[in-house]
């Protein structure tokens, strides 16, 4: 086969063996080339993310509003991903690898050059929109770059690698920023990023080409709209009450569009699948397959109790125990690096012994830590503060790499981009509901304290020691799903695909054209 010259075939479901053919036939190289590329731009907006945690109170000062203004900083960015991310299923269909990459990198630049010259702060909100646009097809299309470049026997190692970033990054952004601000202005925040997303940009358009066009996909208009109104009216309800947020759409009205959109959106979806004629939005026929279904069920609850319980550390430990912005970054900062830089081990491990040897004690050390941080946060040294914060990310990165990978991996190949989709947005919606979760017990039980005759710093303090107890309640689910979670079938899972004749996904044997796309492995 000449590699110059005839882009590599998709591999089907029954190709997922390392003798694969058609995985075999990558050049390693290039592969490894291909997803560091891919896998430090995704560092990079996955930053971006957090960079903004700090910067709030400069941002409102300068620009003269409030709080609850301020905060649609993190919430549109929030809103925005729930809204597109449910559409990358359909876009890495239609869409080249090299495409898609292109055109994620392009927007995130675009949000981010905004940003930073934003005169005004609607412009900033902009800007932050624009960017959570790009965003959102990152972590999909990477995700779905290594389940169809990598054979499974390397998928561990590789997912670990992966974690290494985007464990990492969301550590680093507010003492980074913490940094920033003090020794510049806020636009720095966004003028650091800008040369450094460029150059990823121009090498992984380099890397990128020769890969296969996407195949035809019709863009079902009513499932994107739909789409939105649900997954962005749940996000906007449920960030409503986590804020405590007055004015505006009603959060209990937010919520009832969300339910009914999405109950909406899953009817039209098994229309479009009786009809059988490709243009299904979000391939819903994924949570059928069970072992995809218990990783997707364990990450959205491990997403909820980790954002509902990052969110209370920073106000413990600057309104109660007095650290200052960057000094409660650097207390964060070890257990994020310590998640990171494990993440190649467990990779590496989860190839030799499977998920379950792995995911189980993950969770325990996670029950553990969060009940630890529950009971002791508000009394603890700084040293047994960062011992537990730790003890939750290391358990974390036992918990995602294996459930990443067992996922996705149980999956047949044309169901990659939306099981990966599925689960980014999932993640959103789990991230607003832990928020919404732990602040409403934080300010209902803080105020419970204040009408007892307690201090305000006492009262927050046993309010935020309620939320974290809710935040470890919702971790004893994630141990429960753990029991339940294995490996991938080698067969890609085929004989748990429903079939075709129930009219749902096809099988390893289905003639339907795959839709992802490959780099040529050869530059």
């Amino acid at each position: 086969m000449n590699s110059e010259e005839t882009p590599v075939r998709s591999a089907s479901a029954t190709d997922a063996p390392p003798t694969s053919p058609d995985v075999a036939e990558l050049d390693p190289r290039r592969v490894r080339l291909v997803i560091s590329v891919l896998t430090a731009a995704a560092f990079v907006v996955i930053l971006n993310e957090t960079l903004m945690l700090n910067a709030l109170p400069p941002l409102m000062d300068a620009f003269g509003v409030d709080a609850r203004a301020g905060q649609w900083l993190t919430t549109g960015f929030l809103l925005t991903m729930a809204v597109v991310i449910p559409m990358t299923g359909w876009l890495l269909q239609r869409l080249s690898i090299r495409t898609a990459f292109v055109l994620a990198m392009s927007v995130f630049l675009i949000g981010t050059a905004t940003a930073a010259l934003a005169p005004t702060f609607g412009v900033l909100l902009a800007g932050r929109i624009v960017q959570a646009s790009g965003t959102a097809v990152m972590m999909p299309l990477l995700m779905t770059t290594i389940m169809t470049m990598v054979p499974l026997h390397r998928r561990g190692a590789v997912m670990g690698n992966l974690s290494l970033a985007i464990s990492v990054a969301p550590a680093m952004g507010p003492p980074v920023s913490g940094l920033i601000l003090q020794f510049a202005s806020w636009r720095w925040i966004f003028g650091l990023v800008l040369p450094i997303a460029l150059l990823m940009l121009i090498a992984g358009a380099r890397l990128l080409r020769g890969s296969e066009p996407g195949r035809a996909a019709h863009l079902d208009v009513l499932s994107a709209v739909l789409t939105a109104l649900g997954f962005g009216g749940l996000v906007y309800g449920l960030s409503s009450f986590g804020e405590g947020a007055g004015g505006g759409i009603n959060p209990f009205a937010a919520l009832g569009v969300g339910l009914v959109a999405l109950v909406a959106f899953v009817w039209r979806q098994r229309s479009l699948i009786r009809r059988g004629n490709g243009s299904v939005f979000l391939d819903l026929r994924a949570l059928r397959i069970p072992r995809y279904a218990v990783t997707f069920a364990l990450m959205c609850l491990a997403f909820m109790a980790l954002i509902g319980g990052m969110l209370l550390l920073p106000i413990l430990l600057q309104q109660v125990r007095g650290f200052g912005t960057l000094a409660s970054g650097l207390v964060l900062m070890p257990g994020g690096l310590a998640m990171g830089l494990l993440g190649p081990t467990v990779g590496r491990l989860y190839d030799r012994l499977g998920p379950r040897p792995l995911v189980v004690p993950g969770a325990i050390g996670l029950v553990a830590g969060m009940a630890g941080m529950a009971i002791f946060a508000a009394v603890a040294p700084l040293w047994g503060l960062v011992g537990l914060h730790m003890l939750i990310s290391i358990s974390l990165s036992f918990l995602f790499t294996p459930c990443f990978t067992a996922g996705l991996g149980s999956l047949p190949t044309h169901l990659y981009s939306h099981g990966s989709a599925m689960l980014g947005a999932g993640q959103q919606v789990a991230a607003a509901a832990g928020t919404a979760l732990v602040v409403t017990v934080m300010e209902v039980r803080s105020h419970q304290l204040a009408g007892q005759g307690l201090t305000e710093t006492a009262a927050t303090s046993g309010g935020i020691g309620a939320g974290l107890l809710v935040a470890t309640a919702v971790t004893v689910g994630v141990l429960a799903l753990a029991l339940f979670v294995r490996a991938p079938r080698p067969d890609g899972e085929a004989s748990e695909t429903p079939t075709a004749a129930s009219g749902a996904a096809p099988t390893a044997t289905s003639s339907e054209p795959e839709p992802t796309a490959y780099p040529e492995p050869v530059a």
